[in-house]
């Protein structure tokens, strides 16, 4: 049986959007059982905002604390990605952490068969470019002790807008990045630029693909070459304010910036 309340969430998610003011999650509290009816709540939210949108989005977001905890995953709203350097003023976020990441882009089409039985060796070499971004992480829950993790994943994982800088190949001398040694810095507003070194939650970035792959093709759709994930933030969530400039730069990589 459906549970009823997934189509209840995805509701009053789409009615925070159209009102631009956050929802009291304390109506929803343990409605939800599963990632799987999380994930069905994105879906229809996706559908209502972008219905002309692919059914296999070109832009997704994914990540996990650890190797150990598990993976997430959410398709992004194409209306919501934006090339660097990106103006954001009149985007009606809710509140504006910031999350920097890589970006890695998919070199040629994945069916479901090959991606069920993907070593990480073999994902790597799917790679075809790279780029920095940042995730601007917002919200349509109230920020209350009653908003439970299956509540935040069923809304995009707190997504709110996401910015790409430019494209770097991936070329043979990336397979040998060292990424525990990686630098980035993220500047925002006035404060001073902080850096990271080696942060990264799952040691690289690159780890989380297999995984990703498997669960974009496990409803049977293939993931065409182009498609876009993001795999995690390196500085934590630290906040900006409307009216702050956001740079972030990986050294090696590149940089990207959005006014807010």
């Amino acid at each position: 049986m459906i549970n009823p309340h997934i189509a209840t969430i995805a509701k009053t998610l789409l009615q925070a959007r159209r009102d631009r003011q956050p929802a009291d999650p304390a109506q929803h509290v343990d409605q939800l059982q599963s990632t799987d009816e999380a994930y069905a709540v994105q879906e229809l939210v996706r559908k209502e905002l972008t219905p002309k949108q692919t059914a296999v989005g070109r832009y997704w977001k994914s990540g996990a604390s650890s190797r150990d905890a598990s993976l997430l995953s959410s398709a992004l709203l194409d209306s919501g990605v934006w090339a660097s350097p990106a103006q954001a003023r009149d985007w009606p976020f809710n509140m504006r952490l910031i999350e920097i990441e890589i970006a890695l882009k998919i070199n040629r089409l994945v069916a479901p068969e090959e991606a069920a039985s993907l070593t990480h060796e073999q994902a790597h070499a799917l790679i075809g470019a790279m780029a920095v971004t940042i995730e601007i992480v917002d919200s349509r829950w109230q920020q209350t002790d009653q908003l439970q993790p299956l509540l935040k994943l069923a809304d995009l994982q707190t997504h709110g807008a996401l910015v790409v800088g430019n494209w770097m190949p991936y070329s043979a001398q990336e397979v040998e990045r060292d990424w525990a040694r990686q630098r980035c810095t993220v500047k925002i507003g006035q404060a001073p630029a902080q850096e990271f070194v080696g942060t990264h939650s799952t040691q690289d970035p690159r780890w989380l693909l297999p995984f990703w792959l498997r669960h974009v093709t496990a409803s049977g759709a293939s993931v065409p070459a182009g498609t876009v994930v993001t795999t995690g933030s390196w500085c934590g969530m630290p906040a900006a304010q409307s009216g702050d400039l956001v740079v972030a730069s990986f050294d090696g990589v590149g940089m990207t910036s959005v006014q807010l």
